[in-house]
């Protein structure tokens, strides 16, 4: 039987870690001595910064993995023979 490769468990902590500062960030806002309007008002502007951050890192993740797939390809995608045209 194969035995499974273990983790470091690096990525289990910081992912906790997120976690943990996003809800104390929450627990934050909504705690906040502010008006509801306000309050709406944060949250709706936090969101938008972190979708343009989410948007923008994407971005550059595809960008890195389609180099870096080149790079391992040989300089892009190769079509592969189909069945019928080895006859």
């Amino acid at each position: 039987m194969a035995r499974k490769k273990k983790k470091s468990g690096a990525g289990g902590f910081f992912l906790g870690a997120a976690l943990g500062a996003a809800a104390g960030a929450i627990a934050g806002v909504l705690t906040a001595p502010k008006s509801g309007k306000q309050t709406r008002a944060d949250i709706a502007r936090g969101s938008k910064k972190v979708a343009r951050k989410t948007k923008s890192e994407g971005k550059k993740f595809a960008a890195k993995a389609e180099k870096e797939f080149r790079k391992a390809t040989g300089g892009g995608r190769k079509k592969a023979k189909s069945s019928k045209s080895r006859k």
